[in-house]
């Protein structure tokens, strides 16, 4: 082994995609019982029940007695209880994985068990004894992934058994020997994730294969290392960590501060999460998104200055965060200690739960040295929490006065307001029916028509995350047109979705009880082209989105302790039937408010 690894201050692991579980809500923010370590943890990985751990650590403290563990380690995931497996390394171990009942460890060692091991060993998951795998390995590697029979290894690299190699190597897993798979990166690669098509390459290179569009970030093929042209992400720094799934690949970036970035499949950018501070480390458990660095906040928006500095606010995520599949930063915050903070993060889609680990020494004031694991909580159906809608109209039932039923069992009946000859009328909409209101006019005694719910508790959300939607066909426009809303600015603050004055663009209103600024987060295109849409407002902690056909059009920073309690009723359709109503022209359907 040549000295080029002894010094490295970043630890960096690659990620294997695992299939995923139903849509779950994000872990729990307060750690499980595990054991702590005296010295930096760098990797982590899952296997079935059991947690395996590697670093520059040489005791793992349990119930505070010190139990020697030297540079690897092996746990309960359940009960955090440390299990009896004890292989030991002569140095930093920077990168776990697993294939079948083999861990492989690859970092700075040069001795593994007693035995010669050179930057890489497979190890027995329960004996921890060593494979016969044994290679010599020039430079440093900082990550490794299993999948599609192949054992992946990154970092700075030159040569393998004295076989070139520029930064990438594989081996074979059913055999331990050198494979043919060599793409090359023009600098040190930090990170991979491995899908059954492609191999995901992160770090601060400049070309892979030679290609000059594959910057900081490319994929390759599994078998043949083949650069794949059609993925083209364009990350702005360098990529310390990586995952992946069926939706794209996930990156975290450092910089000018730091990033999470959320890629589709051909490379563009779905979503964009800024920090003050380096991301190095991603992991995606159902739908959501963790991040890991040495960051101390969250940007409120994708900007930030010198030193990282959120310029147009931000709200505390000490070394970790979460972000849901749209973007939106969750409220999910353990808060860890320390400067290094997260260096890795894994996850346990059986287990539905997460694992962090870095130089932290305490998570939520509470000791969590070196390791930290969040359990899952129940899981739920994509498309609401788990207490489902608090208020659901699809206006297939209708009582003759004009009242339509709550299909969500809370009873918030509607009943219609009309004025200066508004009617209510229904239209065929898919298999049901939809209700359509009064076409503008240009008079001062337009028709008007408002659907009112009165006012309850559990419509108004406080300061909690909630969402509400609605499908709507516009029609003739000439100012904003209220499709649903909840309170007033001035009263009690207010929640609504409108299409804003000639442009027909959808947005989203948010107003504190407290009045004063109104958050407004505008759709991009407007929807008057006589289709039906969907359009979803979301808030969630710090930020407001709004959704139109299923997708994320636009997001403004909200404060975290907006609240809006308001005792006005809930009106569909306008704000009342007094003039300048915001009246609604067009038909509309399917709304729905969910909280919590």
């Amino acid at each position: 082994m040549r000295n080029l690894r002894k010094s490295a201050a970043l630890a960096i692991a690659g990620v294997v995609v695992a299939a995923g579980a139903a849509l779950a809500g994000v872990v729990t923010s307060e750690p499980s019982a595990a054991p702590s370590f005296n010295g930096p943890v760098y990797a982590v990985v899952y296997r079935g029940d059991t947690v395996y751990v590697g670093g520059n650590f040489t005791t793992a403290i349990v119930g505070g007695r010190n139990v020697a563990r030297t540079r690897l380690a092996a746990f309960n995931a359940r009960t955090g209880a440390l299990l009896d497996w004890q292989p030991s390394a002569d140095a930093n171990v920077r990168a776990l994985a697993v294939a079948g009942d083999v861990v492989y460890a690859a970092g700075d060692f040069d001795v593994v068990n007693g035995e010669a091991r050179d930057a890489v060993a497979g190890i027995g998951a329960t004996s921890g004894l060593l494979t016969s795998m044994r290679h010599s390995v020039t430079g440093q590697p900082n990550a490794l992934a299993t999948g599609n029979g192949r054992l992946y290894l990154a970092g700075r690299l030159s040569a393998v058994d004295g076989v070139p190699r520029a930064n990438l190597a594989a081996f074979t897993l059913s055999s331990g020997a050198l494979d043919a798979w060599a793409p090359s990166a023009d600098d040190t690669v930090n990170a991979l994730a491995v899908t059954s098509d492609r191999v995901y390459v992160g770090g601060r290179f400049h070309r892979t294969n030679n290609v000059s569009s594959t910057i900081r970030l490319s994929a390759v093929d599994p078998a043949t290392g083949v650069t794949d042209a059609s993925f083209v992400p364009k990350p702005v720094s360098q990529v310390f960590a990586l995952a992946a799934d069926a939706n794209g690949v996930y990156a975290a970036l450092g910089g000018q501060g730091g990033r999470a970035v959320a890629y589709t499949r051909a490379g563009a950018t779905r979503w964009t999460r800024v920090f003050d501070g380096d991301a190095q480390a991603i992991a995606v458990l159902d739908g959501i998104t963790y991040v890991g660095g040495h960051f101390d906040k969250a940007c409120t928006t994708g900007n930030n200055g010198v030193r990282g500095v959120c310029t147009d606010g931000s709200v505390t995520r000490g070394k970790l965060a979460a972000v849901d599949a749209q973007g939106n930063l969750l409220e999910w915050a353990p808060q860890a200690n320390g400067v290094a903070g997260t260096r890795q993060i894994a996850t346990s889609p059986a287990l539905g739960s997460i694992s962090a680990v870095g130089d932290f020494t305490t998570v939520n004031a509470t000791p969590r040295k070196r390791y930290a694991a969040f359990n899952g909580v129940p899981a739920r159906e994509e498309g609401g929490p788990a207490t489902g809608p608090v208020a659901s109209y699809n206006f297939d039932t209708t009582i003759a006065d004009g009242t339509f039923d709550d299909g969500s069992g809370h009873g918030h009946l509607l009943r219609a307001v009309m004025r200066d000859g508004g009617r209510i009328a229904l239209t065929p909409h898919g298999s049901g029916q939809a209700l359509s209101f009064p076409p503008g006019c240009a008079e001062d005694a337009c028709p008007k028509l408002v659907l009112q719910a009165a006012d309850t508790p559990d419509l108004n959300p406080g300061d909690k995350p909630f969402r509400y939607g609605v499908t709507v066909r516009p029609g003739t426009t000439r100012t904003s047109q209220n499709l649903l809303q909840k309170g007033l600015a001035g009263a009690g603050g207010q929640y609504k979705a409108q299409l804003e004055g000639t442009t027909g663009k959808p947005s989203c209103v948010l107003t504190g009880k407290d009045g004063g600024q109104s958050y407004v987060a505008r759709g991009r295109q407007s929807i008057m082209d006589d289709g039906w849409h969907t359009i979803e407002c979301r808030r969630t902690g710090p930020t407001l989105a709004v959704v139109v056909d299923d997708q994320v059009q636009a997001t403004t920073a909200v404060p975290e302790s907006l609240s809006i309690v308001s005792s006005q009723p809930f009106s569909i359709g306008g704000k009342g039937v007094g003039k300048n109503n915001d009246q609604f022209h067009g038909s509309l359907d399917d709304v729905w408010i969910h909280i919590g």
